[in-house]
């Protein structure tokens, strides 16, 4: 069970990291602005610092290469596509926590 759910961690990390030019500090500035962004359209803005932001947008950013990559060749991506891949999942990844935690 271990070793499947590392190599599930494997293949989403390279298939949603190694298609775009920023770099890892290119996700952490993208993850932060996209974050931000993310809370302020679902409205978890009050409810979220700095960190979490850049958190959000960098694992929405992760989340949205992976599905991206099975429906689009993003290997000449660049800042835009990045940004917006960043922000599409990190609206996707608040919007589910959201509505998980609103059940509560």
């Amino acid at each position: 069970m271990y070793a499947n759910v590392v190599v599930l961690a494997d293949e989403i990390l390279a298939r949603s990291s190694t298609f775009t030019s920023v770099g890892w500090i290119g996700y952490i500035v993208i993850g932060g602005l996209a974050g931000w962004l993310a809370s302020k359209v679902t409205g978890v803005d009050a409810q979220m610092g700095v960190l979490a932001n850049i958190v959000v947008g960098v694992i929405g950013a992760l989340l949205g290469g992976f599905v991206l990559s099975y429906f689009l060749d993003t290997a000449g991506g660049g800042l835009w596509f990045t940004f917006l891949t960043a922000l599409g999942g990190a609206v996707v990844l608040l919007a589910v926590l959201k509505a998980v935690t609103s059940r509560r």
